[in-house]
């Protein structure tokens, strides 16, 4: 339904006429994010520059009982942000300035519209590191990540997006802003509202400030790779390179269906007669980086590897590195949807994870390529189908269905990265139980008292 022509009309005083917008062309493009077979559309999209716009919007729709659904870049892959109720689709990317990077305390401070690559960047220019590498880095937002827990490529060495969240500021529906946290790696003032509402997808309140902890800049990196016969044998060579005492800063695989896609795709010469490819790499001081690529390398070959390469010189690491970067792209050449999932279980039964996302591709006569990250468990199974059958989308919830359960039965989660938004919600309380469910849901209303804020999602 449209929205009371008073809302509009104080909407558009707050941020602007042009900031706002209502008709029906405009705000179809903003009906779904990156998730693929979710989509509503939003009654307007209001485009909010400081944080007191934020703050006077969510005062109106929550005095009228309007939904806010906060979205940055739309890059979200867990339907996060998609507007099921209508209302305001709160789009955040005009609030992108990098407001300051401090090398003497080691942060970063950043407007929640800012692309992670942006932020990368702009540490980088101060010798600095930020350490959260999503794969979507180049158009995800920092505020998305924050709200999601965004993981990536460096997960097992350098840990996920609630590792480096200093501080926040958040506004929450009822229009109060608050900080949480602050520049402090110490602070142990009152509940952790901070870690609370990173991972929160949008739903306790809006990110308009963001803290960052940064990390030197590593002096050196590299990247070998190994081709396996079987993903059992790569996910052996995981356990070994592990239990050795190193720890790689990326350790990614690809199952032969995401090789040849991907091979296809960018023709960077991958081994297409493999059953699984290990993406192996390090970063630091180069005699440690070379001693580490080295003996992975070893224990790959000692696993059975087919055959194993070390990048001789940067671009040739870059280029296995965008193997598995380019995943996704890959694969969707093969058909007109691709629909892409993560659970994540423990290491050592990646292989067996994996096993049974094969059988359930059989069982439902599904393209599925799997690919991951190796060293923390977490798979990314992705359906290829054609977008004009309906009977191939029953299936294809079907069967990530039967793939969720698989991940508890195996002591694993329903996500690691990508959250729970809608496409996961259904699966929740499986995961949680009852009792969880219920206390999550008061720590909703405890923030949310009128239910405004992204209905439908975790909470409600």
């Amino acid at each position: 339904m449209a929205l009371d022509p008073g809302v509009l009309a104080e909407l558009e005083s707050i941020v602007g006429r042009e900031h706002v917008r209502h008709r029906e062309g405009e705000v179809a493009p903003y009906a779904r994010d990156a998730t693929p077979l979710f989509s509503s559309p939003p009654d307007a999209v209001v485009f909010p520059a400081r944080t007191q716009e934020v703050a006077a919007v969510l005062r109106l729709a929550t005095a009228h009982r309007v939904p806010v659904v906060p979205r940055g870049a739309g890059s979200n892959l867990c339907a996060a942000t998609v507007p099921l109720q209508g209302g305001i689709l709160l789009v955040l990317t005009r609030m992108d300035r990098v407001l300051e990077v401090s090398t003497e305390e080691l942060l970063v401070r950043a407007e929640p519209g800012a692309t992670t690559a942006t932020v990368a960047e702009a540490a980088a220019a101060k010798g600095l590191l930020f350490a959260p590498d999503p794969g979507s880095r180049t158009v995800s937002t920092v505020g998305g990540n924050v709200a999601t827990c965004a993981g990536g490529l460096r997960g097992l060495k350098y840990g996920v997006t609630r590792n480096y969240v200093l501080g926040l500021e958040v506004v929450l529906p009822t229009g109060e802003v608050i900080r949480t946290g602050g520049r402090l790696w110490k602070d142990v003032a009152g509940y952790d509202l901070t870690r609370l509402l990173t991972g929160s997808e949008g739903t306790l309140g809006v990110i308009t400030e963001v803290t960052l902890a940064l990390l030197p800049m590593p002096s050196t990196a590299s990247t070998g790779v190994a081709y396996f016969s079987s993903l059992a044998e790569a996910g052996r060579a995981v356990t070994a390179i592990l239990a050795h005492g190193v720890v790689p800063a990326t350790l990614e695989f690809l199952d032969r269906t995401c090789i040849g896609a991907v091979e296809d795709y960018a023709r960077l010469g991958l081994r297409t007669d493999a059953g699984a490819l290990l993406l192996f790499g390090d970063d630091g001081e180069p005699d440690a980086v070379e001693r580490n690529l080295t003996r992975m390398g070893e224990l790959c070959a000692d696993e059975g590897a087919l055959e194993v390469t070390v990048a001789k010189e940067v671009a040739q690491s870059e280029a296995l590195l965008a193997a598995r970067r380019c995943s996704l792209p890959a694969l969707s050449r093969l058909n007109t949807m691709t629909v892409l999932e993560d659970v994540t279980v423990p290491r050592p039964r990646l292989a067996e994870m994996v096993d049974r996302i094969e059988a359930v591709a059989a069982r439902h006569d599904l393209l599925i390529g799997t690919f991951g990250h190796a060293g923390d468990g977490n798979l990314h199974p992705t359906a290829v189908i054609d977008a004009r059958d309906p009977a191939a989308a029953e299936r294809t919830h079907a069967a990530f269905a039967e793939i969720f359960a698989a991940a508890l039965e195996l002591d694993g989660t329903i996500t690691g990265e990508h959250g729970v938004g809608a496409a996961k919600l259904p699966y929740l309380r499986d995961r949680l139980g009852d009792d969880q469910m219920a206390l999550t849901k008061r720590i909703k209303a405890a923030f949310d008292p009128a239910g405004i804020l992204n209905p439908g999602k975790v909470g409600s």
